[in-house]
């Protein structure tokens, strides 16, 4: 049976959201991203992306691991 790949990236917290503005706050944990140096791997989807752009000061985005 054939799976299929969704389209994923990868995001790593690398500045704090403390002292941050509560929307970008927001912003982070709703990407799951609560701590330092965490990483999620994101599906690649438009609201995704715009959270993603949203706190892009506060994030990078490494390539996704297969």
């Amino acid at each position: 049976m054939a799976q299929d790949k969704t389209n994923t990236f990868r995001v790593k917290l690398v500045r704090s959201g403390f002292g941050r503005i509560p929307r970008h706050r927001q912003t982070l944990r709703g990407l799951g991203l609560t701590r330092m140096n965490k990483v999620m791997t994101l599906n690649d989807t438009p609201a995704i992306r715009g959270m993603v752009k949203k706190v892009e000061h506060l994030v990078q985005v490494l390539p996704d691991e297969d």
